[in-house]
């Protein structure tokens, strides 16, 4: 892509104002946090302490809004404690410009460094740069700056407390992570019944776990519908396959693939019910023609084989499913020691999550890995922090004042991909211009004084919690609205702010995106790296469950599951590095957008096929598998080489597993799941290779290969 083609793109994804569910409640009680501060602040202070506190109410209510599945009330008081830290260690040293701009570069840097911890630290970590930017410039004294520190961190205590006081639909995140899971896995079944070998994307149950982990504190309130079903959608997901797959299932045509349609049906309709039960806490509703279709007729059963077991596993998840769901919102079983486990892994009935203080080591240690030259997050880090060094001291220089808008925009609209910040880059100057101009005028015309200066800023503040989720450009207007609203507070000139407002975020923006071309972190160039962990990962994952019907006796269910999770982060990686790939100005550096398309769904089918074999594996006492057991040693080394060759850009050849296989085909006679599944997984593999090779034609083969194919993403 053309860099005139990348920032049409990208000004293009910036600018876009979507259609979001709005929660009006949940706005009304942050802005009332703000409101609160400010005029505690007002009424008792002065108003540069009133200025203080409410960016820390901001900040700290701001935070609350985002997709972390942590406790709302423990992110208010963490981003207002760093918040109160950043901006008394600011007022120490503002009135020393070497020294501050140490400090400035030092905290950047580590603001920066945050985002290898997750989303929602990394926005923290740039919020407590913009603070320390904006309240340092109100004088006061070193015991003052205790005073507005405090109060930084009053606001957040007051955000914290009006969540617990005024609770809002709780455990709404998690209720809605796993109903979103259910309800995919009820589009997916519907879908199986036209397309038997139709694509799956797991990020929903991704999240669902995700939201699943929970505290010690917390698993002892987790209402029971949050306990099970979401265990039970991972185990329905390869069922539908299992039963769908013209292969291993039901036949492409026939009674039996029209008895496998209406069981699909059937499953969706029920998924959807449990779904809404989950959601909305309330009774599954289930419409008795879905339960009539999932009894088994009075004729006997239609299906046979591996489809007739499919079914009668997929009947026997669903009903639990809804017995699982269609109870009570009561209290829920106590978490034991035995249960917790080390570091927050899933044993019993929970995936508990580390509490704040064992977050302190895994941070540590994600920081550490992200320590490196290659790391795009260490490249953002020390890019945002040297954009923020040269900003300031740009605003310093140029006679406008107020120059640490320059630096707060830049630190603002970086992210560690290009098109993130290039996106925010122009959406924010865009939304900037209208909520300066709009607030200008009203300060213009009207003249208010500060009371009315803070009410309107809280109507600004409530607009943005209002309209977070529709777009950036206006977000940034609303919060340009509500910063010279706040600083008007203080008595900032209203002709000033404007003026230098515009100029001086057009000057910080520019600096942000001339950052990116000049100190790059392009993902194309390390497209063929996570493909290459995808195929491994995937593999192992493959590898797991051969050894399965290899070895019965010696099953290690836990070991199939960690592999599975594994292949997923390994995929989840990929699909992120091509949507910031496919954003960038630069070469495809021997891996075009044709085939990474087409690889990407030959992966996607070996982790479908492999999900297959998981879904009827053996019995602890059933007969190895000589023929699996020859299959997984082939591969396992095979695996190495093609990881290596796909990094290097040489052939892949699997030429040597494909005769294993036939080998083991021709002693089972064509019979047994493991056997038509593993053929599916050279078959994909194949396509893996002719899609590296060729592209186009690679991609063809995906798509058009039918039943015995390669088909989009469905692991």
């Amino acid at each position: 892509m053309t860099w005139s083609s990348a920032l049409k793109q990208t000004a293009r994804s910036g600018l876009t104002i979507e259609r979001a569910k709005l929660t009006p409640v949940i706005a009304v009680r942050g802005a009332a946090g703000v409101a609160l501060v400010i005029g505690v602040c007002l009424w008792r202070g002065s108003p540069a302490l009133a200025v203080s506190s409410a960016f820390g109410a901001f900040a700290s209510g701001l935070v609350t809004f985002q997709r972390s599945m942590r406790p709302r009330p423990v992110l208010a008081l963490a981003v207002a404690g760093a918040l109160a830290v950043s901006t008394f260690l600011g007022y120490l040293v503002a009135a020393h410009l070497p020294a501050f701009v140490v400090l400035l570069a030092g905290w950047t840097v580590l603001a920066g460094m945050a985002w290898a911890i997750g989303p929602v630290s990394g926005l923290a970590g740039t919020l407590t740069v913009a603070i320390m930017l904006v309240t340092v410039t109100l004088p006061t004294s070193v015991l003052e700056a205790l005073q507005h520190a405090a109060l930084i961190f009053c606001g957040g205590l007051v955000q914290a407390a009006l969540i617990l006081v005024f609770p809002v639909r709780p455990w709404g995140v998690q209720r809605d992570a796993l109903a979103d899971a259910l309800a995919a896995e009820a589009d997916y079944a519907r879908r199986l019944r036209q397309d038997p070998v139709a694509p799956f994307d797991p990020a929903p149950l991704m999240d669902a776990r995700l939201a699943s982990a929970v505290t010690p504190r917390q698993a002892r309130r987790r209402p029971v519908q949050l306990h099970g079903p979401r265990g039970l959608a991972e185990r329905v997901r390869p069922v539908l396959a299992s039963l769908a797959d013209p292969v291993v299932g039901a036949p492409a045509e026939g009674p039996e693939r029209d008895r496998a349609r209406d069981l699909l049906q059937a499953a969706g309709t029920v998924l959807d019910a449990v779904a809404h039960a989950v959601r909305h806490d309330s009774p599954v509703r289930l419409p008795p023609e879905a339960m009539a279709t999932l009894e088994v007729p009075a004729s006997g059963p239609m299906l046979h084989g591996a489809a007739r077991r499919s079914a009668y596993r997929l009947i026997s998840l669903l009903a639990d499913a809804v017995e699982l769901t269609d109870e009570p919102v009561q209290a829920t079983r106590p978490t034991t020691e035995a249960e917790r486990g080390p570091g927050g892994r899933e044993e019993g009935s929970h995936l508990l999550r580390p509490s704040v203080p064992r977050l302190v080591p895994v941070a540590l240690r994600a920081l550490h890995r992200e320590t490196r030259w290659s790391s795009p997050i260490f490249r953002h880090a020390l890019r945002v922090g040297t954009v923020a060094v040269c900003g300031y001291l740009l605003g310093a220089a140029l006679p406008f004042g107020h120059g640490y808008w320059v630096p707060l925009t830049s630190v603002m609209v970086m992210r560690p991909d290009f098109g993130q910040t290039y996106a925010r880059g122009v959406a924010r100057f865009i939304g900037t211009l209208v909520g300066v101009t709009v607030s200008g005028g009203l300060l213009a015309l009207a003249h208010p004084g500060p009371n009315v200066c803070a009410g309107l800023a809280v109507v600004f503040v409530f607009l943005m919690y209002l309209l977070m989720r529709t777009g950036v450009s206006v977000t940034s207007a609303c919060v340009a609205g509500y910063v010279i609203f706040l600083l008007g507070i203080a008595g900032e000139g209203w002709t000033q702010t404007v003026e230098e407002r515009v100029v001086l975020t057009l000057l910080g923006g520019l600096l942000a995106m001339l950052s990116y071309a000049l100190f790059p972190a392009w993902e194309t160039p390390r497209l063929r790296d996570r493909l290459a962990e995808w195929l491994t990962t995937n593999g192992r994952y493959a590898l797991a469950v051969l050894d399965r019907y290899a070895r019965p006796a010696e099953g290690r269910p836990r070991q199939v599951r960690e592999a599975l999770l594994d292949a997923r982060a390994a995929r989840a990686a990929w699909e992120e590095s091509v949507a910031r790939a496919e954003k960038e100005p630069v070469r495809h550096r021997g891996l075009s957008r044709t085939a990474a398309t087409a690889a990407g769904a030959a992966l996607a089918t070996m982790g479908r096929v492999t999900m297959i074999m998981e879904a009827h594996l053996p019995g602890k006492d059933a007969e190895p598998s000589p023929g699996a057991a020859a299959f997984a040693a082939e591969l396992r080394p095979a695996l190495e080489r093609a990881a290596h060759a796909v990094r290097e850009r040489d052939r892949l050849d699997w030429s040597a597993l494909r005769a294993v296989w036939e080998r083991w085909d021709a002693e089972s006679a064509g019979q047994g799941v493991a056997l038509r599944a593993a053929g599916l997984l050279v078959d994909a593999l194949d396509d893996l290779a002719a899609a590296l090779s060729r592209g186009r034609g690679g991609h063809r083969r995906a798509v058009d290969g039918g039943a015995e194919g390669t088909i989009p993403p469905a692991q």
